[in-house]
């Protein structure tokens, strides 16, 4: 599986009757992408990933709805013929495409990566965006079934990208930490929260889910992320201290 490029991620999609897109600012692209592919755009002040989804969704008029962000794409084995099954099987009300990270072009299969089920796919009106800071999902009653493609979440063109990316969402991840009364000054707590746990994140994805397996790319990916988890828990510490 290949990293799709900027054109890929739109044509993967080309065959939707239509596409609504929230965006905080005009666009130059904004014309070609309405002539290309059916768009509709609309422009919000920003709500929060949660809200700014479910506005969108509000939006859709087509029985069953699509949701990508702007760095994901489906696979060549997802199309409109896979839409058509979805469609006549009735009793699976709700699909779900597996993803695969990439980071500096490269796509990973191992490390607890992929198969990395996400809900995407989805009747109008039997989900919506759980509000949360970060990591947003989408809440559904009942079980879901699965599209026999892949998607891509083309995240991360760089390594600085990723490390900077890492350093916001860890402030996120920090705050919603923080309201689920994590972040406690107890030496002990403190301690496991900001390295063992990511020490432990680490050898379990990196050595017992073969995170290895992805090379180089792998080493970097793991090696950050579990980066990401102490800095998530030491920000969730220091917000609460003076309390």
């Amino acid at each position: 599986m290949k990293k799709p490029t900027s054109s890929a991620r739109w044509a993967s999609v080309a065959w939707a009757d239509e596409m609504w897109w929230s965006i905080r600012a005009r666009t130059i692209a904004r014309r070609r992408l309405r002539r290309s592919y059916r768009s509709r755009f609309y422009v919000e002040e920003w709500k929060g990933f949660a809200a700014q989804k479910n506005s969108a969704l509000e939006k859709c008029s087509g029985e069953w709805i699509l949701s990508l962000d702007a760095d994901e794409a489906l696979s060549d084995r997802i199309g409109q013929g896979d839409m058509g099954v979805v469609g006549a099987r009735s009793s699976i009300r709700w699909v779900c495409a597996a993803a695969a990270e990439s980071l500096s072009g490269a796509v990973y299969r191992y490390g607890g990566f992929y198969p990395d089920l996400k809900l995407r796919l989805f009747r109008r009106g039997a989900a919506e965006f759980e509000a949360r800071p970060v990591h947003e999902t989408l809440h559904f009653p009942g079980k879901a079934g699965r599209l026999k493609g892949d998607m891509v979440h083309d995240a991360y063109p760089s390594l600085e990208a990723y490390i900077e990316h890492m350093d916001r969402y860890s402030t996120l991840g920090a705050e919603h930490a923080v309201r689920g009364g994590k972040g406690n000054a107890f030496a002990w707590a403190f301690v496991a929260d900001v390295v063992v746990n990511p020490v432990a994140t680490f050898v379990y994805n990196y050595f017992f889910r073969l995170g290895f397996l992805d090379g180089r790319e792998g080493l970097l990916l793991h090696l950050y992320h579990s980066v990401y988890v102490s800095w998530k828990y030491a920000k969730a510490w220091e917000m609460t201290r003076g309390r």
